[in-house]
């Protein structure tokens, strides 16, 4: 195996501190604003702010730079369908008869059910997919490390980009999401890591009143 090619750090820009605090809050204040929405207009988003919300996923960091992921975004009305009525199947299977009764009792003040109508609804679903290994050009299978963890990390670039771009999205986890491959014509390697539902919010879409938990809660600092 041969030794990366290293090139001197040019993206980096340091900021004053009194700078990096400003943009450290004025991050924090965006982000804040950010929710998970369940109901969505159909209005059209346009493909190249998807696509430049996935380049920022795609410049996640990953184990050995392996890149274990792939994102199908999926706009056809059919394919959609197709893809709700699979969730509404194996949803229905986990509120009447797979969900632990704790589970229930936490998503309850959510009012979440089996009924999933945004899948049909918004612009655009995004399946994510993590590979356990890829195939080179020469037909070698290269195995990925940390696969699932990198998935998460890049995952939570693209919820943050799509936020940043002005759109809102939905994590979406249907259990078992196997359906996915079949319908997506994704190969076996690829395991369903999440469905995102992106695109604008409904006039009249309403989230549930949130606590989240206080840094002290959240963060120890050692040193």
């Amino acid at each position: 195996m041969g030794s990366a090619e290293f090139v001197p750090l040019s993206g980096y820009q340091e900021y004053a501190p009194e700078d990096m605090q400003l943009r450290a809050a004025d991050f924090l204040e965006e982000m804040r604003r950010r929710r998970s929405v369940r109901q969505f207009t159909d209005r059209p988003v346009s493909m190249e702010v998807i696509r430049a919300c996935l380049r920022t996923a795609g410049s996640a960091p990953s184990g050995a730079n392996l890149q274990p992921w792939h994102f199908v975004v999926v706009s056809d009305s059919e394919i959609k369908r197709q893809i709700r009525q699979a969730a509404e199947r194996e949803e229905h299977e986990f509120y009447q008869h797979r969900a632990p009764k704790a589970w229930l009792e936490a998503l309850a003040p959510l009012g979440t059910d089996e009924h999933k109508p945004y899948l049909e609804k918004a612009p655009y679903l995004i399946a994510i997919f993590s590979q356990s290994y890829s195939v080179r050009h020469d037909g070698r299978k290269v195995k990925h490390y940390y696969a699932k963890e990198s998935v998460g990390i890049a995952t939570g670039f693209l919820i943050a980009a799509l936020h940043h771009a002005g759109l809102v999205c939905l994590t979406h986890t249907p259990s078992p999401m196997g359906f996915l491959n079949a319908i997506l014509n994704r190969p076996a390697h690829e395991k369903p890591f999440l469905l995102l539902v992106v695109g604008y919010p409904a006039e009249d879409a309403t989230v549930p009143r949130l606590r989240k938990k206080p840094l002290e809660e959240i963060a120890s600092f050692v040193g």
